[in-house]
C-alpha cells in the first residue's frame, strides 16, 4: 500500500527558495568583490621594466656663441642665420622599477640639424670672421642623457606623487663650414637636476602625468654655469597593461656656459609616444 504525501503549498514555496537562495549565494558571493576590485583597479601600474619611445617635433629656438681667446663670437641664431628648419626627434625612455614606490629612470633624447644657406650679416665663430653672402653649411647637434632615481612618497591606487633626483650628460657640438674654412665646436658636461612627477587616473585607462625638474648651476671658477628647466604634461591610454599609447606636450630651456662656449636653447612642442612594459 503506498501513502501519498502532501506537502503543504507553503512549504515548497520556501524549499523552492532556501533552494535557490544555496544555488545563488555563491555566485552573488563571487561577484560582488570581483566588481568592486575591476572598478578600483587601473591598467599600466604592474610593471618591473618599462620601455619607452616618442615622436618629438618642437618648435625651434637656439642661439650659440664661441669666443676665441681675444675674438668675441657673435651670437648665432639658428633659424635667421643657419637656416635651421622645425624637425622630429625621436627620444628613448626606460625604467626600472624594483619596488612599488622606487624607480630608477633613464632617458636619451638626440637632437640633430643640418642645413646649407647664405650667411646675411657677417658672423664671427671661434675667431674665424665668415663674411657676408658667403654659402655655408652648418650642423648642430644636443645629445642629454638623463640618469636618476624616482621616489613615490604619495603612492593610492589611482595615482602617486613622487621626487626626482637625476644627472645629466650634455654633449654638444656645432659646426660652420665655408669654401675657406671649417670651424667645429665641440662642448660636453655633467649637471644635477632634481623635480617632481605625479601621475592620477582618471579612469582605469588613461592616465595624466606631470613632471617638472630643472637646476641652476652657479658660476665655476668664472668658465661653468647653466640653467635648466624641463616640463612634461602628457596622457597615457593604457591598451592592456603591457601597452600605452601617449601624447603630450614638453618644453626645455637649456643657458649653458663652458669656458668660451655658450648655448642658449629652447625646445617645445607636442609628441607621441608608445610605452611598453614587462
Amino acid at each position: 500500500m503506498q501513502a501519498n504525501v502532501r506537502v503543504p503549498r507553503v512549504s515548497r514555496i520556501f524549499v523552492s527558495l532556501a533552494s535557490a537562495a544555496v544555488l545563488l549565494a555563491p555566485v552573488h558571493a563571487l561577484a560582488q568583490p570581483a566588481s568592486r576590485e575591476q572598478r578600483q583597479a587601473v591598467l599600466g601600474e604592474r610593471y618591473h621594466v618599462e620601455f619607452g619611445t616618442t615622436w618629438w617635433n618642437p618648435a625651434l629656438f637656439g642661439v650659440i656663441s664661441s669666443d676665441d681667446l681675444q675674438v668675441v663670437g657673435s651670437r648665432i641664431d639658428f633659424a635667421s642665420d643657419l637656416g635651421f628648419e622645425k624637425t622630429r626627434f625621436k627620444d628613448f625612455r626606460f625604467v626600472v622599477r624594483p619596488a612599488k614606490q622606487h624607480r630608477l629612470r633613464a632617458q636619451y633624447t638626440p637632437i640633430e640639424y643640418t642645413a646649407e644657406t647664405t650667411f646675411t650679416r657677417e658672423i664671427t665663430f671661434q675667431g674665424t670672421v665668415f663674411p657676408v653672402s658667403l654659402p655655408i653649411e652648418s650642423a648642430f647637434s644636443w645629445r642629454v642623457w638623463r640618469l636618476g632615481y624616482e621616489y613615490d612618497f604619495l603612492y593610492r591606487s589611482r595615482g602617486f606623487l613622487g621626487v626626482v633626483g637625476e644627472a645629466r650628460f650634455i654633449d654638444m657640438t656645432a659646426e660652420v663650414a665655408s669654401s675657406f674654412a671649417t670651424e667645429r665646436l665641440e662642448a660636453k658636461t655633467v649637471v644635477p637636476a632634481v623635480g617632481v612627477y605625479g601621475r592620477a587616473y582618471v579612469l582605469p585607462d588613461l592616465a595624466i602625468d606631470f613632471e617638472v625638474s630643472g637646476f641652476n648651476v652657479p658660476e665655476i671658477n668664472g668658465k661653468y654655469n647653466g640653467t635648466f628647466l624641463d616640463w612634461d604634461l602628457h596622457g597615457t591610454v593604457n591598451v592592456t597593461n603591457n601597452l600605452g599609447v601617449q601624447v603630450g606636450w614638453r618644453k626645455s630651456s637649456t643657458l649653458l656656459t663652458i669656458e668660451r662656449d655658450t648655448g642658449d636653447l629652447k625646445f617645445q612642442g607636442l609628441w607621441f609616444g608608445l610605452a611598453m612594459r614587462y
